[in-house]
């Protein structure tokens, strides 16, 4: 949950501020790339790259905590909660989907703006939910971050 709220408004905050500056001192005016453009840029830095270097930085020889996973031999990563996963990688497939509707006319109406912080909590609720699901059938007591 934390990774879906705060980890990802603190990573987003400067282009969002970008973004909000930009937007409030040209209010009236068209609007500038520059905002957009670092948000749209920043998400897909964050997806492809940071998410193949992880990859790429899993192996046997930095796989040393002393409280890693047993079940998985070393060097190998598992997600242990593929609800979760399937749910925000699905949800990360439709985001971008979602901006390519949005400005394909080179306009964001009042209702998709709306629809789009609508969906963020859809997110939230269905991560938060298989979250406690996946807990429950683990027999903790359903709490997150278990």
């Amino acid at each position: 949950m934390a990774n879906l709220t705060l980890m990802a408004l603190g990573s987003s905050a400067p282009e969002i501020l970008l973004s909000v500056i930009e937007t409030m001192g040209g209010l009236g005016k068209c609007p500038g790339e520059l905002g957009a453009s670092t948000i749209v840029g920043s998400a897909a830095f964050n997806l492809l790259v940071i998410s193949g270097v992880s990859i790429y930085a899993v192996s046997e020889e930095n796989d040393i905590a002393e409280d890693r996973d047993t079940t998985t031999p070393k060097g190998i990563k598992k997600i242990n909660d593929m609800g979760v996963f399937a749910i925000t990688g699905t949800s990360s497939i439709w985001a971008y989907i979602w901006l390519f509707i949005v400005v394909g006319d080179n306009s964001v109406e009042p209702y998709e703006a709306w629809l789009t912080i609508i969906m963020f909590f859809i997110l939230i609720v269905m991560a938060f939910g298989a979250d406690k699901y996946n807990a429950s059938k683990e027999g903790g007591d359903g709490g997150v971050g278990e």
